[in-house]
């Protein structure tokens, strides 16, 4: 008998080094992702600064090429923001499902309280965090249609439909 519960305390210590050992990859991800935001952040800012600098200076093409660059760098940003919410997805499922073999089930827990009755009680961050490349793809949008000869447009759409 005492053998037994001895192999029981040691399986549950050793789910609960395997748990500690999740928990803290995860944390892992969640510091990788903010450091992946904040860079796209900084790239997306100094791109607005250099296709202002540049606008004054030129025809438009090199504009367009900036904001179009920066559109590309916003599309991967949230291609980004989706693989790691995906890749915490996993994690979590796997430390709520080893939190079945422990005590205490604190994520499970957590995340239940957050849901609240309706499910609403909480809104996850990547839903909040995905929109920020959008409005930065706006501005390099609005940025690139700045420089589009609107006049010449205008003239060529007349001259078309006549």
């Amino acid at each position: 008998m005492l053998e037994s519960a001895t192999t029981e305390h040691e399986r549950t210590e050793e789910v609960l080094e395997i748990y500690k050992l999740l928990v803290e990859m995860a944390d892992r991800v969640s510091q990788r992702r903010q450091s992946a935001n904040s860079f796209y952040l900084t790239v997306n800012t100094a791109i607005i600064g250099a296709t202002a600098y540049v606008a004054r200076d030129t025809d438009g093409a090199n504009t367009w090429a900036i904001s179009l660059a920066g559109v590309a760098i916003c599309i991967l940003w949230i291609r980004a923001v989706l693989s790691y919410k995906s890749l915490n997805s996993a994690k979590f499922k796997v430390i709520t499902e080893l939190e079945g073999r422990l005590p205490v089930a604190a994520f499970k827990d957590e995340w239940e309280f957050l849901q609240g009755a309706n499910g609403k009680r909480h809104t996850p961050f990547h839903k909040t965090e995905v929109l920020v490349p959008f409005v930065f793809i706006s501005v390099h949008s609005a940025q690139f249609a700045s420089t589009l000869p609107w006049q010449a447009i205008w003239e060529a759409g007349k001259l078309a439909l006549c």
